[in-house]
């Protein structure tokens, strides 16, 4: 007598979302295990502040002092929330170097059951957890003692979370495309996700206003998508202050948001071809598992 006995199939997540899970847990524990809990507290309030007060100092000595006049949080603003431009996009091409030539893993990470592209966009978790401690404490303290004019109630809230999370992911893809370049470059190439994020700080409107530029250098401000990014966010933060600055005053929040949505599917794109082109090479010339520096 031959009987027929079924087992149940255990629910087994999705390979995107099992990378994803995966490496955001590992870019965590990478981040935040490499001190004891107290000094990483104490690291995670000093740094945005330190890199903060470089211009406040400027601004003061420039100013006499003159925090209470619009063009400070316009400042301050900017530059609090360009620092996820460095934890986010940098981050995640530096994930290639520490997988390459740090801890050697990469190649392993390549046979395993992983999609790549998901394990980055995953490994840049931890740094926009990081990123969002610092941006939070370089705002709540310019709120506390720089005068800087943010009232909770009268933030616009889904302005806010929109274009923060368009933010995101548009920086997320432009890491992709920063990790795809990482691969085919020898020799711990730590430089190149700061020397990026380093030059789009001058074309973004991070702290002054692309009028401020030369004619022939704004076209590359506009076809920047921090530029609108960093200007949604003042303005659903502090309104109208942002607002009146020249370079964008004529442009509605639905405008804004239009083109950087369309900008992020643009970079969204761009990143997904550009590093599938990139792996593809780094794959052909055996650069995976190759150690260039330690």
């Amino acid at each position: 007598m031959t009987t027929n006995t079924q087992y149940p199939i255990p629910n087994t997540p999705s390979p995107l979302w099992h990378s994803f899970k995966t490496a955001a847990w590992l870019g965590w524990q990478i981040e935040s295990n490499w001190t004891d809990p107290l000094i990483f507290a104490i690291y995670s309030v000093i740094k945005p502040l330190s890199a903060s007060a470089i211009l406040v100092v400027m601004y003061s000595v420039i100013t006499n002092g003159d925090y209470a006049s619009p063009i400070f949080p316009y400042i301050y603003l900017g530059n609090a929330f360009y620092q996820y431009v460095g934890a986010i996009m940098a981050g995640i091409s530096w994930a290639v170097i520490e997988d390459r030539e740090h801890y050697r893993t990469l190649k392993y990470i390549y046979v395993a059951p992983l999609n790549v592209p998901m394990y980055l966009l995953g490994r840049g978790v931890a740094r926009f957890a990081t990123g969002s401690i610092s941006v939070f404490i370089t705002v709540t303290f310019g709120v506390l003692f720089l005068q800087v004019p943010l009232n909770l109630a009268e933030v616009n809230w889904p302005l806010f979370i929109g274009s923060l999370f368009l933010g995101v992911v548009m920086l997320a893809m432009m890491g992709l495309i920063l990790a795809g370049v990482t691969l085919l470059i020898a020799n711990q190439v730590w430089f190149v996700g700061e020397a990026v994020a380093g030059a789009l700080y001058l074309f973004s409107g991070a702290i002054f206003p692309l009028d401020v530029l030369p004619v022939w250098l704004r076209p590359v401000g506009y076809l920047m998508p921090l530029t609108y990014w960093l200007e949604l966010v003042r303005r659903a933060l502090i309104g109208n202050a942002a607002a009146a600055f020249p370079t964008l005053a004529g442009w509605s929040n639905g405008q804004l948001l239009s083109i950087l949505l369309a900008l992020t599917l643009v970079f969204g794109g761009l990143g997904y071809y550009v590093f599938r082109k990139c792996d593809h090479l780094a794959r052909e010339r055996g650069m995976i598992d190759m150690t260039t520096n330690y």
